[in-house]
């Protein structure tokens, strides 16, 4: 399937405006890292705790910000993110470094904390929204069977894990008793007995992440290593598949991409996670795919008619390649939008890198990798022509009878 017919577009033409961009990206994003002291790294490379709390309204983040701040040894970081359904109800509590025993002691504080705030922990009842489903099925045991609610042991241990089911489907938080109605077991005897030994506070932990400084420092060389091994199996693969210019327009172009990536993210505050990194792998990947795919026409046609200008050369690949660039990267770019602005921000990172890949690294393909090929053949003709001339040595019979004639 072609999308584009005999196309002739004299895309080399534009190449110092593509260039001109790249370095204005590039540069913009270096100098936000200096000025940041580098990436913003998730918590995965630098070690810390991070406690993702999900709210039932939008919550007071200053009274959050407050009391912890009071509780920990040191000011924690919390932040709004995207919350119980869609709103900016969701906290983000973290803090920076320390040994696993502090990490573990924080915690705990936090968790007090939050109960303390926001819940009933003098009213002797289960936090339903934050209760795991052993410790409901513990809690209502007892208090059925005083009821008279004929339950087993199995029973009441499903019953417990068909509540906090519904109650994650609902984002975690529940307002109201009645959103469990209709569940399988859930008679208005076992609701009076659940409304009796549980409370709802207006909150729910979703997540918490605890890294050691070691093993952040181990995942960090570890990303690194697996970046630049994947950019140096790249160069020695091309370097054998085509020349050794080409590896090298090619590496030079995924190191554009990864550069103005990890600068984008700087720029707009975003941190770096396990998750970008494979982004950013498979944006490496991608890109050199489209590069190789445009490197591979560039030989084939040479191959056909290799009287014909580089540059023209070029230009007429990439016209044969565009339909196929167009299909690939037009529809992976909308999938990837999709998953950004849908995927909630587990993703948004991830998502974020390959918006970013796919449109960087496609355009390097054409602008980057191809106009540094295009200048080294052009450089290496330049000197053929300026190289001076070297008067081939006169045969020895030649020499012999002019000293013959200088004798006589």
């Amino acid at each position: 399937m072609e999308l584009f017919k005999q196309t002739n577009f004299d895309f080399l033409r534009w190449k110092w405006h593509f260039i001109g961009a790249s370095l204005v990206l590039s540069v913009a994003g270096i100098a936000s890292l200096a000025l940041h002291n580098g990436p913003k790294l998730g918590i995965e490379f630098k070690g810390g705790m991070e406690i993702t709390v999900g709210f039932a309204s939008e919550p007071n983040v200053e009274k959050i910000r407050s009391a912890l701040t009071s509780a920990l040894s040191s000011a924690p970081t919390v932040q709004t993110v995207a919350g119980v359904n869609g709103g900016n109800n969701g906290i983000l509590i973290g803090t920076e470094g320390g040994e696993s025993q502090l990490l573990e002691k924080n915690r705990a504080i936090v968790l007090d904390t939050l109960e303390k705030t926001f819940g009933q922990p003098g009213s002797g009842k289960l936090d339903l929204n934050n209760a795991s489903a052993g410790k409901l099925a513990d809690r209502l045991r007892d208090p059925l069977q005083k009821a008279g609610v004929q339950l087993s042991d199995p029973q009441v241990a499903d019953l417990a894990k068909a509540i906090t089911a519904k109650r994650d489907g609902l984002s975690g938080v529940i307002t109201n008793l009645d959103q469990l109605r209709g569940l399988d077991g859930l008679t208005p005897q076992v609701l009076t007995v659940l409304n009796q030994e549980c409370y709802l506070a207006p909150y729910n932990v979703r997540d918490i992440q605890i890294v050691g400084p070691k093993v952040g420092d181990e995942l960090r060389q570890q990303a690194i290593n697996a970046t630049l091994l994947a950019l140096a199996g790249m160069l020695v693969y091309i370097w054998f598949r085509f020349e050794w210019i080409y590896g090298v327009g090619a590496v030079i172009a995924c190191l554009h991409d990864t550069i103005i990536t990890i600068g984008l993210f700087s720029l707009f505050d975003k941190e770096i996670t396990l998750t970008v990194i494979a982004a950013l792998l498979t944006l490496v990947g991608y890109s050199m795919n489209d590069t190789i795919v445009i490197f591979d026409r560039i030989r084939e046609n040479n191959r056909l008619n290799n009287r014909e200008q580089l540059g023209d050369l070029i230009n007429r690949s990439v016209n044969q390649t565009l339909s196929r660039t167009v299909m690939t990267s037009g529809l992976t770019f909308l999938a990837v939008v999709a998953l950004f602005l849908f995927g909630g921000p587990v993703l948004h990172g991830f998502a974020f890198a390959l918006v970013v890949g796919i449109l960087i690294g496609t355009y390097s393909s054409v602008f980057v990798a191809s106009p540094i090929v295009l200048f080294w053949h052009n450089f290496a003709d330049a000197r053929k022509k300026t190289a001076p001339v070297v008067a081939a040595p006169k045969p020895a019979d030649e020499v012999r009878n002019k000293q013959l004639k200088k004798v006589r």
